[in-house]
């Protein structure tokens, strides 16, 4: 049975010059409810950006022809349209020069072949449960307003700052090594303060003043 609980829409891109590791990973990711398209290498993925509505997220090999991963995703950051994708590397180069060199390039995760395909997964969540697409931010709507004279404690400001991030109570709490309790009255208290009424909002007001 499909486990696609929340994954309704979640489109992700799938680049790779192998056959095989394609065909694998899309049959495994579909079958835990994403959409996947494909592409064999940078250029024909940049095409596809082009061409299509952004995905949610793009899982990547480094070493392809015509344009490898550290250029692809050098790319992609450039442009305002894609910089927030979340972005996986997936790859046989396994050396910790090449799993830094493909976080400092632009990565947010880097994963070395062979993997588990269920911590393909566990990643691939993780990184959608964390962004923020634009759509969340200041193109979604009209500017958010709060009072002028708000004023936020400083752990407050850190609780809005991690909110910005896309991040859960839960996830905040074990950052900040306090209750979930204790993060949920911060949020409440924050709410209270700004008029605002929800997390969204927070998050919306915590990008657009440059608080995160």
């Amino acid at each position: 049975m499909k486990d696609n609980s929340n994954k309704e829409g979640k489109k992700l891109l799938l680049i790779d010059d192998d056959p095989n590791l394609i065909l694998l990973v899309k049959d495994y990711l579909e079958f835990r409810g994403y959409e996947v398209i494909t592409a064999e290498n940078g250029r024909e993925a940049l095409e596809i950006l082009e061409q299509s509505p952004v995905p949610d997220m793009i899982i990547c090999d480094v070493m392809m022809p015509e344009m490898d991963g550290y250029t692809f995703v050098e790319k992609l950051r450039d442009d305002s349209r894609t910089s927030w994708i979340p972005f996986l590397f997936l790859s046989a180069k396994g050396q910790s020069q090449d799993r830094i060199k493909g976080l400092r390039t632009g990565a947010d995760v880097y994963m070395i072949k062979p993997f588990e395909p269920e911590e393909l997964v566990a990643q691939v969540e993780a990184c959608l449960s964390r962004v923020i697409p634009p759509s969340m931010t200041s193109s979604s709507g009209p500017t958010i307003q709060v009072p002028s004279n708000v004023e936020l404690t400083p752990t407050e400001l850190k609780v809005i700052q991690l909110v910005a991030q896309g991040m859960a109570n839960r996830e905040i709490a074990e950052k900040l090594n306090v209750s979930q309790r204790t993060i949920e009255s911060h949020v409440s208290n924050m709410l209270n303060k700004t008029s605002l009424h929800n997390r969204t909002e927070l998050a919306r007001w915590a990008i657009e003043t440059k608080m995160a």
